[in-house]
This record gives structure tokens, sequence and C-alpha cells, in this order.
């Protein structure tokens, strides 16, 4: 089929990593495929920015372990399409108090997706790092080979690269305003703020902060998608052990359960410094942001004087960044159709509630599969549907929360 320049096989609206994965997906199958961004490519004012992201097999819901088995196979495929790398290895490490239901559930997920594991008291895990990361008399550790980091500036241009080599259109600075279903020929028109307009036989919406916002004003559908504003801090390794907590040795991506939710990764994008984050954040406009304060400070200092054992300095971090979640109220993602006058031809990728980065290439592929074939291959939706929050406002119900 001919097309002039303004008609294309798929639109995909939003070009962070869900976005550029998606495009990348879709051209890479022969599509005729245009990405559109609302700001500068590789912008700083959503969710794809930064230096680093973690990977891990361990989720307490054990529906999202085979699609992290599956990303890992596609980051490495991606890689050796452009020819550098954006994920580096580690191991993970996920720890909590001993009757913590997270943790169970965590283990129970990985049992069933069959993900060897190994679970530690203290003293079996100060002997494993020798001292360096130490827990309470009454924790749990479960360590597992599945971990890692992925570069996520990186990985947004590497997609972003990989979609322009098979042939998509790439356009930023193209905030869109509407999209309208095409009553004579089909397919749907994708309006921007500047007045153009492009028709695409489908359309994918991967805008994250921004979901709830295009989706009412396209559809008049209420997703209870909320922003929140959260802060990656770096904390300073003190001198003469930077060696122990570097990537490429045997130091982990960590999780951390219990009251605060607290994640990080061994020191790689700035030496001699560790990321020690909180899970969270405060909601926020996506066009009105605070930019601050951040999370409190207190739990991360007290986690990391009592995990550390005083090798990483304790009084504060040394450099924070902004990022932005977008919270479903289950914590689960939202990858359906919009369905109503759209049926199958617009497709929303939203909701990755701060843990979709790493999952990002199994996400393109998907949202690529349901606009292509009206279905995903090899996978199972069903806790990803719009239609969930009107059976139960909070979502998909999870026995260990």
């Amino acid at each position: 089929m001919e097309y002039s320049s303004d008609e294309f096989d798929v639109i995909v609206v939003g070009a962070g990593i869900m976005g550029s994965s998606t495009a990348y997906q879709t051209a890479k199958r022969g599509q005729k495929t245009l990405l559109l961004e609302q700001f500068d490519f590789l912008h700083h004012r959503g969710s794809s920015h930064g230096e680093s992201r973690t990977i891990r097999a361990t989720y307490p819901e054990d529906y999202y372990t085979p699609l992290v088995l599956e990303s890992y196979k596609l980051w490495q495929q991606a890689e050796s399409e452009i020819g550098y790398n954006v994920y580096f290895k580690a191991h993970q490490l996920d720890m909590a108090p001993a009757n913590d239901k997270v943790l169970h559930a965590v283990v129970e997920s990985c049992s069933k997706n069959s993900v060897p594991l190994r679970v530690m008291n203290p003293d079996q895990l100060d002997r494993e790092f020798s001292g360096r990361i130490r827990i309470p008399e009454d924790w749990v550790a479960v360590a597992t080979e599945h971990g890692g980091v992925i570069k996520p500036t990186k990985a947004v241009s590497m997609f972003q690269t990989l979609a322009l080599q098979n042939g998509a259109v790439l356009r930023d600075n193209m905030g869109v305003k509407g999209v309208e279903r095409d009553g004579v020929r089909g397919g749907v028109w994708v309006c921007t703020e500047n007045g153009e307009r492009f028709w695409g036989k489908k359309c994918v919406v991967t805008v994250g902060a921004w979901t709830t916002k295009l989706v009412k004003t396209v559809a008049g559908i209420e997703l209870p998608i909320q922003p929140l504003e959260t802060t990656v801090c770096y904390w300073r390794i003190k001198e003469g052990h930077e060696g122990g907590f570097a990537i490429g040795g045997d130091f982990p991506t960590f999780a951390s359960y219990g009251d605060t939710y607290i994640y990080g990764t061994p020191s790689l994008e700035y030496p001699g410094l560790i990321k020690v984050a909180v899970h969270g954040g405060y909601s926020c406009d996506p066009d009105k942001r605070p930019w601050g304060p951040g999370n409190p400070l207190a739990p991360l200092k007290e986690w990391i004087e009592g995990r550390f054992s005083g090798v990483v300095d304790s009084g504060g971090p040394v450099a924070t960044q902004l990022c932005m979640y977008s919270m479903t109220p289950d914590e689960d993602f939202v990858i359906d159709f919009l369905g109503g006058e759209f049926g199958k031809d617009v497709v929303v990728g939203g909701g990755f509630s701060g843990h979709g980065f790493k999952l990002s290439p199994v996400v393109g592929r998907i949202l690529a599969d349901l606009a292509l074939s009206g279905e995903a291959q090899g996978v199972e939706l069903k806790h990803f549907r719009i239609a969930r929050f009107q059976e139960n406002p909070k979502g998909n119900v999870k026995d260990f929360l």
C-alpha cells in the first residue's frame, strides 16, 4: 500500500522508553512507523532519563517474572543490533523481616517460575559479602542471579536509533492534543498542538505521567494513574572501600521490604557513589511539578547506617535526581485497547508504577503485537486490563499486601 508523507501503519505517541521500544518493534517488522514526542528527545521531564535502573526477576506477583526473563533476552538482542551495552550484569539481593509477606511472595513466585534462589540468615549474609551488607537478627535475605543495571537514557537512545535504522520517522517537540477516529476509511488521525495531522492505521499511546490527561481528552475515560515525583539519591562510599561496592564485582542490585521499600544499585554511574533510594514519592501534576523537596531522608539514613556497617556515609546524599512515577492503585501496568469508538485501533501502555523500565523491551513487543495483530503472543494480559478498575477501584487484589 502506498502512503503519503503523513500516513503511517503505526503512530506511537510518546518517545520515552516504552514508546521508543514499541517504535523499534513495529519498524523492525516492516511497518511504516511514526514516533512523536511532546518535548525534546531524551528530555528529563518524565520517567525515562537518568543513569541507572534495576532489572530483577524477584517479583511478589508471579506474572511479572516470565516477562522479566523475556526482557533479558530482548535487551541482549537489541544490544547486539546496536553494537554497545545498556545492560550491566549483577546479582539481585532482596531482604526483609523474616515474617514479611512480600518477601514470602517473592520466594513463591521464584519457585513457580523456576528461578533459582538462596535464602540466607544474617550470619550467612555477613559471610557472603564480608560484612558489606548486614541485616538485623530477625531478617532474612534472598539472593538470585537475575539482577543487573540498565542505563536508561542510553537505552532510550538505542531504541530510537534502531527504530530510525529500520525506517521509522521520529519527530520531537510535537505535543499531541487529540486522536480522532476516521469514520470514512478507518484508522485514526493524530492531531498535534502545532496544527499538524497524521493518519495511522493504528495508534499506540505511551505518554507516561501524561497518560490520564491524554486518555481523558481522547476518549473521556478516567484512568486512575497518578503521577508522583520521586527522588533518586547517591551516597558516598568511604575512601578505600569503593571497589567492594562497584558494578562488575560481587556486589548486587538490592531491594529491602518492610516499613519502607528501599532499593539500590552498585556503584556505576558516579565512581565512589552508591544509589540508595525510596520507592515512592509525592503526587504531582506533570505540567506543574514542585521539583522537590524530595522524599524524607530519615528512613534512608537509618537504613544505610544499619546495612553498610558505616562504610557508606549516611549523613546525607551527595547528589540527587528527580524522576516521575505513574502509579496505578495496585501498581500493576495498564496495557490494553482503548476500546469504545476506537475499538482495537488505539492501544494504551501506561501506569508502569516505578517498576516498568526493566520490562520495556517486552512491553514494546506486546504493544506492537496488540497494534498489529490484535493480540499478544504468549502472554496473559488480564492483570493489565483497563476494566479491572471498574470491577474494583483498587484494581487487582493481592494477598501479600
